[in-house]
Formats: structure tokens, C-alpha cells, sequence
């Protein structure tokens, strides 16, 4: 059977900007060492290095055969038709390789789409899978459930959908992750999951809901039943991890290397963790990091965030490390309400009230 663990390379390891390929190196060995061997990037991760970090420390050591490459095609870099083939060769010369196993048609939701369908993505899309260029077609989703259901509707090529799916979104009014899972499963698409442990969020979790998992097994990392139980859900083929370093990688794989779905016992903790997290009102940020590309003020958004939610959290009033963030680039009060980190913001936040909230604490 296929191990379900999957790396996603949107958060490698760094160092002074730039991805530290020693470390990286080191957990691909480890990973396809254990049995693993699926890959997650796009174009736009780390500012493109991921693909150039994927070729010089993935596809260069190794056969093709030998891993599973996923990449994407993101609405940010074309505007016509005519765009869509050279932009994908290229992406096919950075990762060094001369086939994608999954292709998706990245962060599709209404908008998205209709500017996919008006430069006939899918088609091209289709195109380059009948020419080999393709082995499977697929998307990944931010929007409502009902929206999904058009996509799949009117795609009758789209072979799998990677959507958000973690215990916290799981019944959540804006993500939608469990209706999303059933339209998936109403059309039969196998899905790759995004975000199980929420951009770290339900890494470090309080104290209070940790002790409910460590009660449960204290040997068993909070990250562990995030994952497992997005891999636990019905029609779920692959969910992927950002692991950043190597020990997150020996954890993920220690209890994703022989998988057994979640019991009744552990059902019943993750209920008890959602509750004590659901009372926090935490800003419900996964750390994406699309918000802060097209930022006129250069807002760190996700990192003044953190600095938010780890108050909440951990009572963690840290305001040296918001002014050492803020010193290079804007403040929250910084904001000029121009909405555009809104418009692309996966997780519909409510950004521009979100840093008056966080001005208002630190400044």
C-alpha cells in the first residue's frame, strides 16, 4: 500500500534567506530512505527556490522513477492562453526533470477559476497530459464547497483535489473542509490534503489542550494526530507535511510509516483539544505567506500574527520580537486598507481589521 505522508515543500529548512540543501538533502534521504517518496511545490514557494531546491537536491540523486513530483499552475503568472505552455516547460527545466506526475491547477476558487476557464487552463492542462508531459490532472481548492462542486461539474478531466483539511477546520463556516471532502467523495476524486497541521497551529498548541494528547500518549506528538487525522478521512490518498527540519521529519515518519487510522479514544481528545482552541479566537493564519508578495507597506502579515496569537495562547507579550520584525519592514499600524492581501488570503481573513487588533496590542 502507498504511504500517505507526503513532503511539502512550500516551509524547507532556511538559513540567512536562502534554503539550507545540507538539511534538505538529509530529509530527502531520510523520507525516501523509510519508504516515502511524494513531492509538493509550486512556482511560487520560497520566492521559486523550492523548484530550484527540489532539482539540485531532489530530482539530481535520484532516478526519476524513484519519487512522485506534483507541481502547479498558479493564476499569477499568465494572463493569456498562449502563456500557460512556455511558463510549464519552465517549470519542467527548474525542477530538472521532464514530467510532472501531478499537475493541479493551484488555489482554485470563483474568481480563480473563471480566469482559468477564460484562458482554457484545463485544456492546455489536458493537452500536456496527452503528450506525457502530464501523468495525472488535478486542483487545489480555497473556496466553498458548492463552488468545488461546479469546478468538478464542468471538469471532467480533473483526476484529483487537494484541499485544506485539519480537525480544527474540519466543521469550520469559512474553510468548509468536510463538506469539501464530500463533494470529493460524491465524484469519486481522491484527495491530496493541505494545512493538516494548520501552518504549525496545532503544533504548538496550549498547555491545557497538550496535556489532553500527552494523557492520551505521551509519547505521541501533538503533530501526530493533526496528521493522522486528515489521513484517517475517507478518500484521502496523500496528506502533506511542510516539514522544515529533520526532526520533524523522523516524527512525521514514525507514525505515518506503518499508518493506522485514529480510535474512538483519540476521536474523543481531538473534540476536547477543538473546543479549548475554539475559545482562544486565535487569528486562524497558516503561515502561506501569499498575503505579503503584492504588499505595498512590505507587512510582514503572517509574522506580526504569530506574535498575536502566541499572546493569546501562551500569554506570550513578546514585544521585542514584533519591533525586530517590524524594524525592516511595516508595522500593522502601517496598513493602507488596500485589501489586496484579502483578495488571495486562502483562508478569507479578515486582514485589515486583523492588524488593527494586532496595533492596537503591540503599538
Amino acid at each position: 500500500m502507498d504511504k500517505k505522508l507526503g513532503f511539502g515543500c512550500m516551509r524547507l529548512p532556511m538559513v540567512n534567506g536562502e534554503v539550507a540543501k545540507e538539511e534538505f538533502i538529509k530529509m530527502i534521504d531520510y523520507f525516501m530512505a523509510h519508504g516515502f517518496n511524494y513531492f509538493d511545490t509550486a512556482h511560487g514557494y520560497i520566492e521559486g527556490k523550492s523548484e530550484e531546491a527540489i532539482r539540485e537536491c531532489l530530482t539530481k540523486r535520484y532516478k526519476r522513477e524513484e519519487y512522485i513530483l506534483t507541481n502547479k499552475l498558479t493564476g499569477k503568472y499568465f494572463t493569456k492562453e498562449e502563456d500557460i505552455r512556455p511558463f510549464f516547460e519552465q517549470q519542467l527545466a527548474i525542477c530538472g526533470v521532464t514530467y510532472f506526475d501531478y499537475y493541479l491547477m493551484h488555489a482554485q476558487n470563483r474568481d480563480v477559476y473563471e480566469k482559468f476557464k477564460e484562458c482554457h487552463a484545463y485544456e492546455v492542462a489536458s493537452s500536456l497530459k496527452k503528450e506525457g508531459k502530464i501523468k495525472h490532472l488535478g486542483l487545489s481548492f480555497h473556496d466553498k464547497a458548492f463552488v468545488l462542486e461546479k469546478i468538478l461539474s464542468e471538469q471532467k478531466d480533473v483526476e484529483v483535489v487537494q484541499i485544506q483539511l485539519n480537525y480544527l477546520d474540519y466543521d469550520d463556516e469559512i474553510v468548509e473542509s468536510r463538506k469539501c471532502l464530500e463533494v470529493c467523495q460524491k465524484y469519486h476524486k481522491p484527495v491530496i490534503v493541505m494545512e493538516p497541521v494548520k501552518g504549525g497551529a496545532l503544533v504548538n498548541i496550549e498547555e491545557e489542550a497538550k496535556k489532553i494528547f500527552q494523557d492520551l500518549n505521551g509519547k505521541m506528538s501533538c503533530a501526530s494526530y493533526a496528521i493522522r487525522f486528515a489521513a484517517s478521512e475517507k478518500g484521502v490518498f496523500k496528506v502533506l507535511s511542510g516539514m522544515s527540519n529533520l526532526e520533524q521529519m523522523i516524527d512525521n515518519v514514525s507514525y505515518m510509516e506503518d499508518f493506522k487510522p485514529l480510535e474512538k479514544e483519540e476521536y474523543d481528545s481531538i473534540k476536547k483539544v477543538v473546543n479549548i482552541l475554539k475559545k482562544k479566537d486565535l487569528i486562524p493564519c497558516t503561515a502561506c505567506r501569499y498575503c505579503t508578495e503584492g504588499c505595498p507597506m512590505k507587512i510582514l502579515i503572517p509574522d506580526l500574527f504569530n506574535c498575536y496569537n502566541r499572546k493569546l495562547q501562551f500569554n506570550d507579550f513578546d514585544i521585542d520580537r514584533y519591533n525586530k520584525i517590524t524594524s525592516k519592514s511595516g508595522k500593522a499600524s502601517s496598513c493602507i486598507k488596500c485589501g489586496q492581501c484579502e483578495k488571495i488570503c486562502p483562508q478569507k481573513i479578515k486582514i485589515r481589521e486583523m492588524l488593527e487588533k494586532v496595533a492596537d496590542t503591540f503599538e
